[in-house]
């Protein structure tokens, strides 16, 4: 099979992407390494390894067509600092990787996986970055206090009807077992499309949620 028969393509992906780029190219410093988990497409690997050159960045999947996509995106991309896809099971206890990183990055996970893979995330990222690391999450979530846009709350009514251990996480139970990693939000920014992008660091770091 050809590499390019193994692409898949995600037009969320693709509306999503540089959005987000813009917030990790503020959030982020100058060079670093990532670990991207749950990188599917592999659509958002390449465009944040073109667009953040001085970061090694790590994509990973526990899907086999997943991880064929994001070796043919990057094939396709030729990107020197994109590494070659890890197979990696958040659920895995340890995760199959020694390495230390500046960033972790995980999008649009959280809402379509059991409530113990948050827990699992929480854990895996303290274990794996570096003293002053960023966990960085991306999608929809629910947050107390701020009204639920109708189009969220009819997507976390069908993800519950097509599994009902999947649906729309509440920010505060993100908290809770951020806290049991020692981890804490530190900053939330309002995305396009009734997203937010959560950043979450060390505890000993005083959050400066605005």
């Amino acid at each position: 099979m050809h590499a390019s028969d193994a692409l898949l393509h995600s037009a969320a992906a693709e509306r999503n992407r540089q959005p987000i780029l813009a917030v990790l190219q503020r959030w982020l410093p100058a060079r670093g390494t990532a670990l991207e988990i749950a990188s599917g497409t592999g659509q958002h690997a390449i465009h944040f390894a073109a667009g953040l050159p001085a970061w090694a960045w790590q994509p990973t999947d526990a899907d086999a067509a997943s991880l064929a996509s994001i070796a043919a995106w990057r094939e396709a991309s030729a990107l020197a600092n994109l590494q070659p896809p890890l197979r990696l099971d958040v659920m895995a206890r340890p995760w199959p990787i020694t390495t230390h990183f500046d960033a972790i990055f995980c999008a649009n996970l959280l809402h379509i996986a059991p409530w113990p893979v948050c827990d699992a995330l929480m854990q895996g990222a303290a274990r794996h970055l570096e003293h002053d690391g960023q966990l960085i999450l991306y999608g929809p979530f629910l947050i107390d206090g701020i009204a639920t846009a109708p189009g969220n709350l009819a997507f976390d009514t069908d993800l519950r009807a097509r599994n009902p251990a999947w649906g729309l996480r509440r920010l505060a139970d993100l908290e809770i077992v951020a806290t049991a990693a020692a981890l804490t939000l530190q900053e939330r920014v309002a995305m396009p499309a009734n997203n937010e992008m959560l950043r979450f660091g060390p505890a000993l770091r005083c959050p400066a949620i605005r």
